[in-house]
């Protein structure tokens, strides 16, 4: 049950069909993080998708991580969590916080999955 309800989190917070991208052959980590991570904490009601969305950006962010920045920002695209106005309005909020090196690892990942959804768009 948890793993169905994970794997439709999943898809609900990176786009349709991502679950569908996991690999066949689990493991005990990926188990956890789709029964337990999406399963239960995302898929509780406190906090919307896009409220949770803001807060893995932010602790993404303070991580540096352009590769994961750019995973959560192709998700909120693909949900209409987030504008492009606003992620980069996001941007900007977080350089004061978390380092200018690491709010231009977020830049950069911002912009990667913009630049990549518009081309998909135009498609």
């Amino acid at each position: 049950m948890s793993s169905e309800r994970g794997r439709a989190m999943m898809d609900q917070v990176y786009g349709e069909g991502f679950s569908k991208s996991l690999p066949a052959e689990t493991t005990p980590m990926l188990e956890k993080t789709v029964e337990h991570l999406f399963g239960e904490i995302w898929s509780r009601p406190g906090l919307s998708v896009r409220d949770r969305r803001l807060l893995v950006l932010g602790a993404t962010a303070a991580l540096g991580r352009a590769d994961l920045i750019r995973i959560q920002v192709q998700g909120a695209l693909a949900g209409g969590d987030l504008t492009a106005e606003q992620l980069r309005e996001a941007v900007l909020h977080l350089q004061y916080y978390v380092g200018w090196g690491n709010g231009t690892q977020v830049h950069n990942g911002v912009e990667a999955a913009l630049h990549a959804h518009d081309e998909k768009e135009h498609k």
